[in-house]
């Protein structure tokens, strides 16, 4: 049974057709990398497996169940999580509270236990900060938990993000660009950091990447979009290969 699937799936907006006729099959457990050049439609993908889009055509399954009019918060509470291009952190708050927010649909107190502080409120407030923290601390941040977030460095910044999407315990995680901006040092630890995360909280990931060594250093399979349609799908020596790939990166024709 596949986790995920898109099955002729289109986006226009307007006269644009960003999207046209994707497909694609996840399996529990996989670590597949979506690819393509700038404008290619990776992100409006994301954006319609996660419920910021509905899709013009074709079907969104998730564990057999058809998502494609659910709202985000619903989304995020059958299982899917992500993280954004363009890094969006509660740069005010502290980092711990980042995570913290992400648990929300997790908690049972009540109202009026919250209103109160009863006592069931406080043990709850106390064990997700003790979850919180040991989240942080997989990513080297816990020493950092009362920090203001926008203070963080970048590449630190992105890996509170991804603590903050596992927060919302997902069965598939969403990563757009996780290595954008990091330096090679800080690529190299993030591409362990995925592979460990995966095992760890046996999860399946989609990954959007333009850094190569990245994509190909750790995905199983790779799919590749331009204008909105797939043009080539496999494993990362064949994607290497292929002469559609090459042609639509470097733009000359291939013979």
């Amino acid at each position: 049974m596949a986790l995920l699937e898109l099955k002729n799936v289109c986006i226009n907006f307007g006269g644009l057709k960003a999207v046209d006729k994707f497909n694609l099959t996840l399996q529990k457990g996989e670590l597949v990398g979506l690819i393509g050049p700038n404008g290619a439609g990776k992100t409006t993908v994301f954006n319609m497996i996660t419920g910021v889009y509905p899709p013009t055509e074709g079907e969104i399954r998730f564990a057999e169940k058809r998502t494609n009019s659910l709202k985000p918060y619903k989304i995020s509470a059958v299982g899917i999580s992500r993280t954004f291009q363009n890094i969006r952190l509660f740069g005010e708050l502290p980092v711990i509270d980042n995570v913290l927010v992400a648990f929300h649909q997790h908690t049972h107190a009540g109202l009026l236990a919250s209103v109160w502080r009863s006592k069931k409120f406080w043990q709850e407030e106390q064990s997700l900060v003790k979850k919180a923290t040991g989240l942080l601390a997989i990513f080297g941040l816990d020493t950092l938990k009362n920090e203001i977030s926008k203070n963080l460095p970048y590449g630190q910044q992105r890996r509170l993000e991804i603590a903050r999407a596992l927060a919302t315990e997902p069965k598939l995680l969403l990563l757009d660009e996780p290595a954008a901006g990091m330096n090679p040092q800080e690529t190299a630890k993030l591409m362990l950091l995925i592979k460990d995360i995966q095992k760890k909280f046996d999860l399946t990931i989609l990954l959007i990447e333009h850094d190569m060594q990245v994509v190909m250093g750790i995905c199983e399979r790779i799919l590749v979009l331009d204008y909105g349609v797939t043009i080539a799908e496999g494993p990362p020596e064949k994607i290497k290969k292929d002469p559609k790939v090459i042609e639509a990166y470097l733009g000359e024709e291939i013979h």
